[in-house]
């Protein structure tokens, strides 16, 4: 064995998509599937189910979508924001920022003489000073260009790939009832399957991740369900 080989860390990849495809498919596997369980207690046909889960697919793609964006805008901004600040500050009081990173440091269990060279030697770049600040002082990380749009687009693609798997037995079965039955076994499938894959990317125990997605999906189902037999008097 070759003591030598380079050591390669596994790390989670492109984890901003991975949360937008969970965001989208979540909700686009429950939501939709609640709406047709619902709609199924209170109607014979498929076609009425099929008209308002297009629907409802549409819109909340839309609204997730525009979620995501004005989620992605608002980081973009706040970071800007804050990095005016920053380089207003080491212009304004260098010494007090100069105290910061060696704050930072302290923390690491560095001396006190590495701490002050090392605040030294940073405020020579002011644009590496500012860089430091608003990683390891405030905990931010620049935003991709282009974020917004990106997570708004994948998270509408994803609810509405969430959303057509529980409404696809009311394109090919008349009754809405018996279609029913077949949209509850394809999307509880589905449910945990995006469960046990979404706990495995996220570092979560693979299995009980999957039931909780399952269980969550069934009981929103079942409570539309029951709630539309209960209005309709059935």
């Amino acid at each position: 064995m070759d003591i030598h080989a380079p050591h390669q860390e596994q790390h989670l990849e492109s984890s901003d998509m991975i949360r937008d495809i969970v965001i989208g498919m979540s909700d686009g596997l429950t939501v939709p599937f609640a709406l047709a369980a619902g709609l199924s207690g209170a109607v014979n046909s498929s076609g009425i189910v099929v008209t308002a889960g297009i629907a409802e697919i549409v819109a909340g793609s839309i609204a997730m979508g525009l979620g995501g964006f004005l989620a992605g805008r608002t980081e973009a901004d706040h970071y800007t924001s804050e990095l005016r600040r920053e380089y207003e500050e080491v212009e304004r009081v260098p010494e007090r920022e100069k105290e910061e990173v060696k704050e930072v440091f302290a923390e690491f269990g560095l001396s006190k003489k590495l701490q002050d060279e090392i605040a030294e030697e940073l405020a020579k770049d002011k644009d590496k000073w500012v860089d430091f600040m608003m990683r390891y002082e405030l905990g931010l990380e620049k935003p991709a260009a282009g974020r917004a749009t990106r997570s708004a687009i994948t998270i509408g693609i994803s609810y509405i790939i969430g959303g057509i798997i529980p409404l696809s037995p009311y394109f090919f079965v008349a009754d809405s009832t018996r279609a029913l039955y077949y949209s509850c076994v394809i999307t509880m499938i589905c449910l945990f399957i995006f469960g046990y894959f979404k706990s495995k990317v996220t570092g979560q125990p693979a299995i009980s991740g999957a039931f909780k997605v399952l269980v969550i999906g069934a009981l929103a189902a079942g409570a539309a369900f029951a709630m539309a037999k209960l209005i309709d008097g059935k």
